[in-house]
């Protein structure tokens, strides 16, 4: 082989393994999704809740931008792993128009249910274009009602003892934080959904110890091997995806999404996450 041939085959060769990636990102690792088993140590839970299992959904974004049965088929798939508590947090829709009212309401009417309880939050998609729009956040969450989901904005839910509080989206219309946490009580099971992870570098948390769920970070969606993401919507880089010890008694745990806001994902598989209870050491 001379060397113009070597030339013309490899540059060949290079092509298809671009198509093919991009085939692959595109058509394959958006829809691959990931169930993710983890421990859940939480300080002063209940003897009854010990090895009961909470599901994490977070940033479905039922749209018009990727085909949303997917959502559907992955909805049924959980509901087979039984969970005893499922938490939502946040994102339900690309909101584009009022369209995505009905395409919300055909995907929860297959959504995962907790045998305990089924609680969410919202995040900054659910307030409309601009983050400003209460109107479609009053219509998403009486969707997620009428689903059978409790929406926890800045208030909190008892669950057999463990204490669920849920402090409403950062970007939204209705960020209180004082009011979320105003009843925090250290004696009790805790633990918080908060769907922008920058909120954890906020002086609001009065002295919350325990876990925090957000989402948010779609995990960057695309990730190089062996480095962080380049893209992420947070002030903080290190809140990308994944259990972060805050190193003041709080651990953070940031879901990669199941959904995405284009359909495109490279190493950052979308997740569902089920956490095992446990009583922490304290």
């Amino acid at each position: 082989m001379n060397r113009r041939q070597f030339i013309k085959k490899s540059s060949v060769a290079s092509l298809g393994i671009a198509a093919g990636m991009g085939l692959y990102t595109w058509q394959v690792e958006p829809f691959w999704l990931e169930f993710v088993r983890r421990k859940m140590a939480i300080k002063n839970l209940p003897d009854k809740l010990i090895g009961k299992t909470l599901m994490q959904i977070s940033d479905v974004h039922v749209g018009n931008r990727f085909d949303y049965q997917y959502l559907i088929d992955s909805f049924q798939s959980a509901m087979k792993y039984s969970p005893d508590i499922v938490v939502y947090t946040g994102d339900y829709v690309n909101y584009e128009n009022e369209q995505q009212f009905g395409q919300l309401q055909e995907v929860f009417r297959h959504a995962v249910q907790g045998k305990l309880a089924t609680v969410g939050i919202l995040g900054n998609h659910d307030y409309g274009r601009n983050w400003a729009e209460q109107s479609v956040a009053k219509e998403i969450t009486g969707i997620l009602e009428e689903s059978g989901i409790k929406v926890l904005s800045n208030a909190q839910a008892n669950v057999d003892g463990l204490q669920i509080i849920g402090l409403d989206d950062y970007w939204g219309k209705n960020f209180k934080p004082a009011q979320a946490l105003a009843e925090f009580d250290k004696s009790r099971a805790n633990i918080a959904l908060c769907h922008n992870p920058d909120v954890c570098d906020l002086d609001v948390w009065n002295q919350y110890d325990s876990w925090i769920l957000s989402g948010h970070t779609h995990g960057g969606q695309c990730k190089p091997p062996f480095l962080p993401p380049p893209m992420l919507p947070v002030k903080n880089k290190r809140y990308s995806a994944g259990e972060i010890d805050l190193q003041d008694g709080r651990t953070l745990y940031i879901n990669r999404a199941i959904g995405h806001l284009h359909q495109v994902r490279f190493n950052v598989r979308p997740e569902i996450t089920i956490f095992e209870l446990a009583r922490a050491s304290v």
